[in-house]
């Protein structure tokens, strides 16, 4: 099942991302951003099972949500609790996990929560502890960043990249590892009978005269490999939000983001108004659009504008955006 997502929110309220990892073997959830009203709009269920909360930056309207997402997990032991932050953010996530009376608390309590920063070349980590009431941020050693990688799960890595809001904010991008399938209809057109053998099959490439047993009969590796299986590209989707595109930042952009599937991106301002966009750290449709459209991406989606503009001025500024990079849309349901 391919990569899934929703973006979160109206065009005149706050804005997140909701996108979900299917392999087969397993589901994993990454929330970017928590904007007000933006978990509500996801069922208690996928709420409690986000394996990642992946913050651009801390402004109110990138957080404000956070309380409901909290509440459903303060204390959850069934996964790891993980945050992620640009660097110099972990004592306000802190400040978010004392806002509340923890009088009640006790050595039962066994919520764990990691907090890392993302930083130019580092993560720095905190973790604290909800039987302490969050009080103590115990520190992790510093790592190194590997490379833009700063999640590595079940058929994904999570890339960051920091922007400038005139404070961090971080830029990620999720990809899907190519995934390999058997072609079921060569399968049955050469008379073999699905088994344990299709593990292997699927798994790291063979070697010269290995060999696999099936149904009593030893069968070339190799050539059952050559000839049965499938590779179908993994799907990617990047989340920009809340910072300048300079010329320097546009060039590290198109550089990092070619050939990605999905780019969700800010486009609060439109190009007539790029004057008020300087002073706010925000980017304009054009500047969007033509880093979209050197970069080669599949799809551009637009979202979190200003809130000067109305439905008849955010449909100018698709048509605005299309005119420069023809594969632009806003999010499923918005006008």
């Amino acid at each position: 099942m391919p990569l899934t997502f929703q973006v979160l929110g109206q065009p005149e309220q706050d804005n997140a991302l909701f996108v979900k990892v299917d392999t087969g073997q397993a589901q994993t959830r990454l929330l970017f951003d928590c904007g007000d009203g933006c978990p509500h709009q996801l069922g208690p269920s996928d709420l409690r099972e986000v394996d990642h909360l992946c913050f651009s930056h801390l402004h109110m309207d990138h957080i404000a949500g956070f309380d409901l997402f909290f509440r459903l997990n303060f204390d959850r032991t069934t996964k790891e609790n993980r945050i992620w932050v640009p660097h110099g953010s972990v004592e306000v996530i802190q400040h978010r996990f004392r806002g509340f009376m923890w009088n009640l608390v006790d050595e039962k309590q066994e919520g764990e929560w990691f907090v890392s920063e993302i930083g130019p070349n580092t993560v720095r980590e905190g973790r604290f502890l909800a039987k302490e009431g969050f009080r103590t941020a115990h520190t992790v050693p510093e790592r190194p960043r590997q490379g833009r990688t700063v999640i590595e799960g079940e058929g994904f890595t999570v890339e960051a990249m920091l922007l400038d809001h005139g404070t961090p904010s971080v830029g990620y991008l999720v990809r899907e590892m190519d995934r390999v399938n058997v072609d079921t209809e060569k399968l049955a057109a050469k008379g073999l009978k699905p088994g344990p053998w299709v593990k292997r099959l699927r798994g790291p490439s063979a070697a010269p005269g290995e060999t696999v047993e099936i149904d009593g009969v030893s069968h070339s590796l190799v050539a059952l490999q050559t000839e049965l299986l499938v590779t179908t590209p993994g799907d990617s989707i990047a989340y920009l939000t809340d910072f300048r595109m300079t010329p320097t930042t546009a060039d590290a952009l198109v550089s990092w983001l070619r050939g990605v599937n999905t780019v969700v991106c800010e486009s609060q301002y439109r190009a007539a108004d790029s004057d008020l966009a300087e002073p706010v750290m925000h980017s304009t449709t054009e500047e969007v659009t033509l880093m979209a459209s050197r970069a080669g991406i599949g799809r551009l989606i637009l979202f979190h504008f200003s809130g000067r503009y109305d439905a008849i001025a955010r449909r100018e500024m698709l048509a605005d955006a299309r005119a420069v990079f023809a594969n632009t849309t806003f999010p499923d349901g918005w006008v």
